[in-house]
């Protein structure tokens, strides 16, 4: 098998540097807690393999080519990041009308200091579920994913050998440079949980990629 490995690996890093909606969802899942995060880039790596497969069968050939199955896709994809942005939205709002009705003793400055919850926290299982969900939907129904591997993959294969094998080859690597990417980005992000732990940065925090997976969503839908 012969692969233009040099080439693929600096689209591949390009594409992952370049940030999307599945940056989003792993830096946000990472600030509400680090197993969140590992979990939201799992799952964000899992809806790669989705597309990679549909390629190699040649799924995401009919998919490309019906206008109405890749329009589909495309506004399902708009629809659910919609949906990120005004649960983010509606939280932080929430949040900050329980830190207002909770004022009120004289010298109580809770601004500045760390944050508690405003929200029972998860448990362990179902804040994985949460991370690898979230992060799993937002890949899987990304039209530009499936374009990625049935338009760009097929690029650095050689004609000579196994297509199919070839595609499978590229598309495990770029799983795995994304899993190591992903989880370098938890790490960084989640030594600022204790700086977005502050309610007024946290507050700025939630309504900025609130409205940044609002605007994404109604950027995807207005091009469908």
């Amino acid at each position: 098998m012969s692969v233009d490995l040099i080439g693929f690996l600096g689209v591949v890093l390009v594409a992952y540097v370049v940030p999307g909606p599945d940056f989003l969802v792993v830096v946000r899942s990472a600030a509400e807690h680090p197993s969140k995060g590992r979990a939201a880039a799992l799952g964000a790596q899992a809806g790669l393999c989705v597309h990679m497969l549909a390629a190699a069968v040649g799924l995401s050939v009919i998919a490309a080519r019906s206008p109405v199955v890749y329009d589909a896709i495309k506004l399902l994809g708009a629809a659910y990041l919609v949906y990120l942005g005004v649960r983010a939205v509606i939280a932080a709002r929430r949040a900050a009308r329980e830190r207002a009705a909770g004022r009120g003793a004289p010298g109580d400055d809770r601004d500045a200091a760390p944050e508690p919850a405003s929200r029972e926290p998860q448990p362990a299982g179902a804040r994985w579920r949460s991370g690898f969900a979230q992060g799993f939907l937002t890949n899987v129904l990304n039209p530009k994913a499936a374009l990625f591997f049935l338009s760009i993959l097929p690029q650095f294969v050689n004609g000579g050998g196994s297509v199919t094998g070839q595609i499978f080859f590229l598309g495990i690597l770029d799983v795995l440079i994304g899993v190591v990417y992903w989880f370098a980005l938890v790490a960084v992000a989640a030594r600022l949980r204790a700086l977005l732990s502050r309610p007024k940065v946290r507050h700025r925090w939630e309504l900025t990629t609130g409205w940044l997976f609002i605007a994404i969503g109604i950027g995807v839908a207005a091009v469908a």
